[in-house]
């Protein structure tokens, strides 16, 4: 049974209970015959195996259940949570992209990141490698949220455990699937409405013109969130998916004040709902409203697509004002460079080192910094990529693809 089928079904029964015990006679009533519900010895099951992972179920109506997410048509009826569960009654902006990110991506991730935490925001994002993963590091001190496409005890990418147990000292985890699974395509849509539904808006650095960010954008629209978009080069694959959604009449941004002079308007209201909800009970008659229409603006944008018809260009002049003063390429796409592959040596660190650049000049120490290496290693990579044609050198140390 689905989210929405659950809402459905209390709404007619009046509590989850009571439509529990009304399940077996929907059943047959389908046409399914000796239909069981879950057995409970399953669902202490589930409920001890979130208690040795060191978190804790909450359902819709809760006091600590966020308020925004609960508004949605297809909120989840109960979140597994590990960590700071205050942390969720802040006002959230979800910063989302590419895996696969380059350097200015990165730089730009951190920048923003670490501003809106810095202004008392939740940053929200969904743990996976790239943009969310520096994302989550720049606003960690503060407080993140980290929505989890598997089960709470299950940390995907491997790699980023020690960042989810960062994560829970002053944040926290969210997942709507139970202990023990492991996260597969379907979850990562799934996921992907959570991230947007817990927040005001909606800010994507890197997005292909087909990827999972651009569906977190068309989603969030879908939820009337706020839809913002980094631009990048014309020429870069991976910024195609960010500048069709400035294009059809997404927020361009350039700094963390673009941000906040969206929203600003959204939190004494928003803080007031959270408030107004605080004291539900998980019964229909108490949960929040859920389904509100998507209101005018950049939310529509996300919602009519990157290829939409309508186009609200955003004049060159306010490509400006990035952490180095100069527009941040994203990129991210089909034509794009793929993420690097798990090579080691100095093919591993030419696939790398591709990964990391684009049209759009970055500076050496950057990638120094994004490839964690000492600048002796770096510099007979540069050559040889120099000497092949692929890279050019511009004044002020700075690299770009030729």
């Amino acid at each position: 049974m689905g989210p929405a089928t659950f809402h459905r079904l209390v709404e007619e029964h009046g509590s989850a209970g009571a439509a529990l015990d009304a399940l077996p006679q929907i059943a047959a009533a389908a046409g399914i015959k000796a239909y069981e519900p879950c057995p409970i010895g399953v669902a202490r099951a589930e409920l001890a195996a979130g208690a040795r992972a060191g978190a804790r179920l909450i359902r819709i109506g809760d006091a600590d259940y966020p308020p925004l997410l609960a508004s949605i048509p297809d909120a989840p009826p109960v979140l597994w949570l590990r960590g700071q569960a205050g942390i969720l009654r802040r006002p959230a902006v979800a910063v989302v992209g590419a895996r696969n990110a380059s350097s200015l991506g990165l730089r730009m991730a951190r920048y923003l990141a670490a501003g809106l935490a810095d202004s008392g925001l939740a940053v929200v994002t969904g743990l996976a490698r790239g943009i969310d993963t520096a994302a989550h590091e720049a606003s960690c001190a503060a407080g993140t949220i980290a929505v989890m496409a598997g089960g709470i005890d299950v940390i995907y990418p491997a790699e980023n455990r020690a960042l989810a147990d960062r994560i829970c000292e002053s944040g926290c985890l969210l997942t709507e699937q139970p202990p023990g699974v492991e996260p597969v395509a379907r979850h990562f849509p799934a996921r992907n409405r959570i991230v947007s539904g817990l927040c005001a808006a909606v800010v994507v650095i890197e997005a292909a013109y087909r990827s999972g960010s651009l569906i977190t954008a068309r989603l969030a629209g879908e939820q009337g969130r706020e839809v913002l978009a980094v631009p990048g080069h014309p020429l870069d694959a991976r910024a195609s998916g960010c500048n069709a959604l400035i294009r059809d009449g997404a927020t361009l941004v350039r700094n963390t004040e673009d941000v906040l002079a969206l929203i600003a308007p959204q939190h004494d209201r928003q803080t007031a709902d959270g408030a107004a909800g605080a004291g539900d009970s998980g019964d229909s008659k108490n949960q929040p409203h859920r389904g509100s229409a998507p209101a005018a603006g950049s939310r529509n944008a996300a919602s009519a697509g990157a290829g939409g018809s309508r186009a609200t260009h955003q004049p060159a002049s306010n490509r400006t004002d990035t952490p180095d003063g100069r527009t941040p390429a994203v990129r991210d796409g089909a034509n794009a460079p793929k993420a690097a592959p798990c090579v080691t040596g100095p093919a591993g660190l030419r696939a790398r080192l591709l990964q990391l650049l684009g049209p759009s000049p970055t500076e050496e120490d950057s990638l120094i910094r994004d490839l964690d290496i000492q600048p002796g290693s770096l510099a007979p990579a540069l050559l040889e990529l120099e000497l092949d044609g692929i890279i050019t050198r511009l004044p002020g140390g700075r690299i770009a693809l030729a």
